[in-house]
């Protein structure tokens, strides 16, 4: 059994930052990833990061502008911390050798992005995200930080409802430990394979919040699911936002810069909510292009999009067969990123400590980044805030952790139980025939019904339907096996355990959004498509009921100065 004051589960920037500051005050930690952690999706953040850096800006601002666009569904206090540790953490990351582009004045450059009443979005290039995640990684192994990369946690252990450890297998060789920990964060990403198509990376299976959910955790907000205004048709790829942001504009089959009808002000560079919306309204009334509309780069220019959009040029040519410099790249809304996960405090505890019990939670379990909800997005994310709220409350959550840990002595844990409960699941889907249901088969299945019933429009019909495709691969899924029996590196039977993950969420995200009946947000029904203050200006949660399925309650939103308004662009 290995031993651990301070577990991180995920090695993203989330992950990397909260083992960081975990070293720092002195914490015996580890990092455990299923992938070499420089491969983690954080890499493929590429617009920038957003801090109220130049002189023309202040947090209050961005606080605001943050506010507004989750749609007011964003916990206050929450969002004033990460608005007002902004530019400390950017000034952390360049000191550790992040190059952030530059203003001819040697200050750090920044570039409009959506839904931000000033240029606020610090950036390197269009590849923000893997510089970030690779200097943070470089800290880490200068320090000599504990990491098992390749390795896959498939259980929280709960003692008395406080963490005791994890059970985790090495994917290379097969084998099942046991880690012990005082305390867990998980900063496990995104849900993004619970769609198809997603934006997001093959290994972004929900983990964490399925693992969180499935030992006692509550998860928050889960209908709100963000699509991208701009993806490639094919395969889902990113265009980055910064491309909009260095003014890019959208234009319909006919020549024209739509985004003036929907959002006047703004344009292009409205929130993505807007944006995935209008798009949507353009193609639907018959002024797409099969399927899509389009991205016009040619007006700015080769020197700055081979210096600032060098990689959306090279996605561009190899993905879609479009020269950006000559010619506009088709793109359509696609699905990018969740707001919800699992309900935290602003120092990642997933526990309530006020004594009032408003939500359930494991002792000594912490969460941040993707996975996490301490609600700085609300209904809508903006640009740039995500790779900000990995850095601000990854941060917070290995202090948090570190302090919980210092608090207590080690829980009981029962090695051998914990082994052989893990070995007798495995052995089960070994044992099934090889010629049952296949696990890519119900993956795609799920994704392709999220696709369709909870995208960028919803309705009760298509979300009911959603919900009982996802309930009948669940009945099915016990039935999944693989074809695989071997123990080294066997992608098949990690399939299989990601899939259960996901069909978990999945059923959590389509109950919660099923219930809340306004459009707020990320979530825009067509049966309901006014925005309702009254009656759910409030949070979703949801934990594991008794029989195991979805148990729905509502926490208030915290407030403290920006009273709701009429959202406008």
């Amino acid at each position: 059994m290995r031993q651990h004051e301070v577990v991180i589960i995920g090695g993203g920037l989330a992950g990397m930052r909260a083992a960081q500051k975990a070293q720092e005050m002195g914490a015996d930690v580890a990092m455990i990833s299923k992938i070499y952690p420089t491969r983690s999706h954080s890499a493929a953040a590429q617009g920038g990061v957003q801090a109220a850096v130049s002189e023309n800006d202040s947090w209050e601002s961005h606080a605001y502008d943050t506010v507004k666009g989750s749609d007011y569904l964003g916990d206050q206090d929450a969002i004033e911390i990460l608005c007002y540790e902004a530019p400390g953490d950017i000034y952390a990351l360049e000191r550790m050798g992040v190059i952030f582009n530059r203003n001819d004045d040697g200050t750090i450059d920044a570039r409009a992005f959506g839904g931000t009443s000033v240029n606020r979005t610090c950036f390197v290039a269009d590849q923000t995200g893997q510089v970030l995640l690779h200097v943070m990684w470089e800290q880490l192994l200068k320090s000599g930080l504990t990491t098992y990369s390749e390795w896959f946690v498939t259980k929280l252990l709960v003692e008395d409802n406080k963490i005791a450890g994890c059970v985790a297998l090495e994917i290379p060789t097969g084998r099942v430990e046991v880690f012990r920990a005082k305390a867990i964060v998980l900063a496990t990403g995104g849900i993004g394979q619970v769609y198809n198509p997603t934006t997001n990376g093959l290994v972004v299976t929900a983990d964490g919040q399925a693992l969180a959910y499935q030992a006692g955790a509550t998860l928050m907000d889960m209908e709100a699911v963000q699509h991208h205004p701009t993806t490639m048709q094919a395969n889902g790829v990113l265009i980055t936002e910064g491309a909009r942001g260095e003014g890019a504009y959208l234009l319909n089959s006919n020549g024209e810069r739509f985004m003036e009808k929907y959002a006047p002000n703004m344009k292009e560079l409205a929130s993505r909510d807007v944006v995935s919306r209008a798009e949507t309204m353009e193609i639907r009334e018959g002024r797409g292009v099969n399927g899509c509309v389009l991205l016009d780069l040619r007006h700015l220019g080769r020197d700055l999009i081979m210096t600032k959009l060098a990689q959306i040029y090279e996605l561009a040519r190899d993905y879609a067969n479009t020269n950006i410099l000559e010619a506009p790249v088709p793109i359509q809304p696609g699905h990018h990123y969740i707001m919800g996960g699992i309900k935290t405090d602003v120092d990642g505890r997933t526990w309530d400590i006020t004594g009032e019990n408003r939500w359930a939670g494991v002792e000594g379990l912490f969460a941040a980044g993707e996975c996490a909800n301490v609600s700085v997005h609300g209904g809508n994310r903006l640009g740039g805030n995500s790779l900000l709220d990995t850095i601000v409350f990854g941060k917070r959550s290995g202090a948090g952790a570190t302090e919980y840990a210092n608090s207590i002595d080690w829980a009981p844990i029962s090695e051998d139980a914990a082994l052989a409960d893990e070995e007798s699941g495995i052995k089960a889907i070994f044992d099934r025939p090889s010629d049952g249901l296949r696990s890519s088969a119900l993956r795609f299945e799920m994704g392709k019904s999220m696709n369709d019933g909870i995208a960028v429009f919803r309705t009760e019909e298509g979300m009911t339907q959603t919900l009982n495709t996802v309930r009948d691969i669940k009945g099915r899924f016990p039935n999944v096996s693989v074809q695989n029996k071997g123990r080294v590196f066997n992608t098949d039977l990690l399939s299989v355990l990601e899939l259960g993950y996901m069909l978990d969420v999945a059923e959590v995200i389509a109950v919660s959004a099923i219930n809340r009946k306004e459009s707020r947000g990320a979530h825009a029904r067509e049966d309901y498509p006014d925005r309702n203050d009254e009656e759910y200006l409030k949070h979703t949660i949801v934990h594991r009921g008794k029989n195991g399925d979805p148990a729905l309650d509502y926490l208030p939103v915290t407030m403290t100065k920006w009273e709701p308004q009429v959202r406008s662009y």
